[in-house]
């Protein structure tokens, strides 16, 4: 018989994140538990966003670049005057 695999975060089921859930709970209370959510949400939120400037960053410099080599090569095309 094979074994189950779960689709989930690491390789985690619905039942053993719960039970992570419950015990984050009750070590560091429902507020806190919260406080810690919003945190990381932000943190990714953040995260992606700067990965996003980046991609655009990249993107303009490519551009940049295929300018230059284009310009460069209809320079070397031009007869020597």
């Amino acid at each position: 018989m094979e074994p189950i695999l779960t689709a989930g975060p690491l390789g985690l089921g619905f039942p053993e994140v719960l039970v992570i859930a419950a015990i984050a709970v009750l070590l560091f209370g429902g507020k806190k538990v919260g406080e810690l959510g919003k945190g990381l949400g932000e943190g990714i939120k953040n995260f992606k966003t700067a990965i996003k400037s980046d991609e655009e960053k990249l993107e303009e410099q490519r551009q940049a670049l295929k300018r230059e080599e284009e310009r460069l090569e209809a320079k070397k095309q031009q007869p020597a005057s």
